[in-house]
């Protein structure tokens, strides 16, 4: 009777949960459990429906004491679930040195992928621990291998800014030149029902230095760029890593890049890195690209499209032709304006916007150009959307110094759009008091607004 009261408490373990008592006991880590149930001769290679054993769980729970119990009572070390994942790639996925020690000495494979590519030593590198790395690796660990969309550790690694990981991954041979791989999604910009405005966007291509450009690992990116990978890589877009730092607003990289030598003229996707950092409102990352001959002139050439009901920081049709200082000035940055006249921008030059508009009665859509001056833009005429936008108050100073400034250089405050409207009919539609009062000051005229 003694013997039997533990042994129902046992077999009560997994009951109501569908899971073997074995399996349950590893689950909940209960060791006491696991001894009981092994002794009483439960098979202990027995799954889950899934296909999870207790050494599964062992792992997962960074039990060695139970895994040890487990190994030495003969459990496969290299059973897997139904994604593929053996206990190795779980604590691979964990950082676990001593279980990954223990696993490996009972004859793990460092190899066995998940169904879809991702080997222990992917997501070690993505986890971060060079430790279990080094050990995966020492054990014949393919520090190249390719998972879901040819991505392997190195960009993993980049991507999770795991420099550590990165300097061991290089030392055992890992592939700087390496490319993820290449797929086309058609994507759009709204409207969305406008043809015009959608277009096949290649994705991937990248390298482990194009990761870390996204990331802003500027640790990685040393480590890549002194072994020998190129500051212009680009991605299947045409996107460079100095174009991919500067959209994702990391200056610090964006200048180790520039100071190794990256063109910062770059504009396949249809942007420059230099139209990514004012759209960033970065004055730093603009000194920087305009300091290593970047184009102050270079005008953006295509839109850039978003995902639906998203917040994504893309380039509107309506910018398609806007110069860098044009840009500067439609987004209230008198900073940058001064520095792109330094370095040779044309502030006269005049932006010949692109709206689409849906047609009278829903029959359609039809264009509409509006046509602005650097100073009509500074008003917020023609346009686009901010990707950062500054407070109210804040952004009728900076407004007012855009406007001034550009009035300064020349540009007619008369100038009308084609529908007529000024800068000053403008300003006061956005009730800025003070730009109002210097444009009338410098004797700005309202439009004569024409009728459709």
């Amino acid at each position: 009777m003694r013997r039997l009261i533990p042994l129902l408490g046992v077999l009560l373990i997994g009951a109501g949960s569908g899971r073997p008592p074995l399996v349950d006991a590893a689950r909940n880590a209960d060791r006491e459990a696991l001894r009981a149930l092994l002794q009483q001769g439960a098979s202990v290679n027995t799954a889950d429906a899934d296909g999870t054993t207790a050494l599964h769980w062992a792992s997962y729970r960074d039990d060695v004491e139970s895994a040890d119990l487990l190994i030495r009572a003969g459990a496969r070390v290299n059973a897997a679930n139904d994604l593929g994942a053996t206990p190795l790639w779980t604590a691979s996925l964990n950082g676990s040195a001593a279980m990954v020690q223990r696993l490996l000495e009972a004859g793990a494979n460092p190899n066995a992928a998940l169904l879809a590519g991702e080997t222990p030593v992917m997501v070690a590198a993505r986890s971060g621990s060079p430790i279990v790395v080094e050990q995966l690796i020492a054990k014949g660990g393919n520090v190249n291998a390719h998972a879901a969309r040819g991505q392997t550790a190195l960009m993993w690694a980049a991507a999770q800014k795991h420099a550590d990981v990165v300097k061991v991954l290089l030392a055992h041979g890992a592939d700087i030149h390496a490319r993820s791989d290449v797929w086309n999604e058609v994507m759009a910009v709204s409207p969305h029902g406008h043809l015009d405005y959608n277009r096949a966007i290649p994705h991937g291509g990248d390298t482990a230095l194009m990761f870390a450009a996204r990331a802003g690992d500027v640790a990685s990116a040393k480590l890549l760029v002194a072994a020998g990978g190129s500051v212009n890589d680009a991605d299947a877009w045409g996107v460079s890593a100095t174009a991919m730092a500067a959209h994702a607003g990391h200056a610090e990289l964006v200048e180790f890049l520039l100071e190794r030598g990256a063109d910062p003229n770059v504009a396949a996707p249809g942007f420059t890195a230099l139209h990514a950092a004012i759209m960033r409102r970065d004055e730093r990352m603009v000194a920087a690209l305009l300091a290593h001959g970047a184009d102050a002139n270079a005008p953006v050439r295509m839109w850039t499209p978003t995902r639906r009901s998203s917040h994504d920081f893309n380039f509107d049709p309506e910018l398609v032709g806007a110069t860098p200082f044009w840009l500067a000035a439609r987004f209230s940055e008198p900073g940058v304006m001064r520095l792109l006249v330094k370095h040779g921008a044309d502030p006269l030059a005049v932006h010949h916007g692109d709206h689409v508009v849906e047609a009278r009665g829903g029959d359609g859509y039809e264009h509409r150009t509006e046509v602005t001056t650097a100073l009509m833009a500074a008003t917020g005429m023609g346009g686009g959307r901010a990707w950062i936008q500054p407070g109210r108050g804040e952004r009728e100073a900076l407004t007012l110094e855009a406007v001034k400034l550009a009035a300064e250089l020349g540009v007619d405050v008369n100038a009308a759009n084609t529908d007529g409207r000024t800068a000053l009919d403008a300003a006061k539609a956005l009730r800025f008091d003070s730009v109002v009062k210097f444009l009338v000051e410098k004797d700005a005229r309202p439009g004569t607004r024409r009728k459709e």
